[in-house]
């Protein structure tokens, strides 16, 4: 077990997030990977191939880049001192790959606009971190966007890898990372990728069936006086979501503050209708932005108690 060493990497990254002048000087592991993933893409994801083809090489990329995350990490490892030190060090090159202080960081940018009236804004920065096109959002819009971006993050970015670093410390981080950039970048049903991005996306389902739904439950605790709605609406919704996984958290999240969330959407111009999430809920606005970041620091600080109750 690898509970210290995950308290680590959430102390150091809560504090420091990724500064800027680091990401300037060396980048960040999740660019390296990416830059990587996009090189097979080009080089290997050819629309003249056969579809069949296509899939075959796309498993064959995915469980490829798994496994060189995995065997870096594990000679880093190798070579890393025995006991508290070596705990220690674990957790500070674990650092980079959870995202706790980020997460809050990008979601509160969109916050702050929204609670001084400033859509235009607020509509520039959540587009920074969804795919939906910003511009038809209202501030209800923006609002649900951005929520709904802390709950799925919330799972793939901070307790997915703690929960993959716990069991096999920095080689298990380092992969599941790997692949959850992977998915992010190939895992789409677009014409160019919905062959060769498949073992991806469905290897990252798999990765994150439990770690999604931990985030759910981490939610219900940190809800407090509402937890009993969070559950409910959980148990009721979470199904009901397009992902398999991000349904779980998102569900929490709304049932937590009695919002909607979900729902219809536009992407490149083209309207998704996609059933809410917590129907009978309020349209959330910059308050309920503000509750659930709140809301978000308690259920990683009850992650931190679990952490520390599996350390001792």
């Amino acid at each position: 077990m690898f509970a210290g060493s995950m308290l680590v990497a959430l102390a150091v990254e809560g504090a420091l997030g990724w500064p800027d002048a680091l990401y300037r000087r060396i980048g960040h592991p999740v660019t390296w990977a990416g830059a990587l993933i996009r090189r097979a893409d080009l080089r290997l994801n050819r629309e003249s191939d056969p579809f069949w083809l296509r899939r075959a090489l796309g498993v064959l990329v995915c469980l490829g880049i798994t496994a060189v995350a995995w065997g870096l990490a594990a000679v880093v490892v190798a070579v890393l001192p025995q006991g508290v030190f070596g705990a220690v060090l674990t957790g500070v090159l674990a650092w980079p790959l959870v995202a706790t202080r980020s997460l809050y960081d990008h979601v509160a940018r969109v916050m702050r606009p929204l609670v001084q009236g400033d859509l235009a804004g607020a509509r520039n920065a959540v587009a920074m971190i969804v795919g939906r096109d910003p511009m038809t959002l209202d501030s209800a819009g923006v609002a649900r966007a951005g929520l709904e971006s802390l709950g799925e993050s919330a799972s793939d970015g901070v307790v997915a890898p703690v929960f993959w670093g716990l069991i096999f410390g920095l080689p298990g981080i380092a992969a599941y990372k790997a692949i959850n950039t992977m998915d992010s970048m190939i895992g789409h049903l677009s014409p160019r990728h919905r062959a060769f991005g498949w073992a991806a996306a469905r290897l990252d389902d798999v990765v994150n069936l439990i770690p999604a739904r931990l985030t759910a439950l981490l939610f219900v605790i940190a809800a407090g006086r509402t937890w009993r709605r969070a559950l409910a609406v959980t148990w009721a919704d979470a199904g009901h979501h397009r992902s398999p996984n991000a349904g779980w958290p998102e569900a929490a999240l709304a049932g937590a503050l009695d919002i909607r969330l979900s729902g219809p959407r536009v992407y490149d111009g083209e309207v998704t209708v996609e059933p809410w999430v917590n129907p009978t809920g309020r349209d959330p606005s910059a308050i309920e932005m503000q509750q659930g970041l709140r809301l978000f620091v308690l259920a990683m600080l009850a992650l931190c108690g679990v952490l520390v109750g599996a350390a001792l």
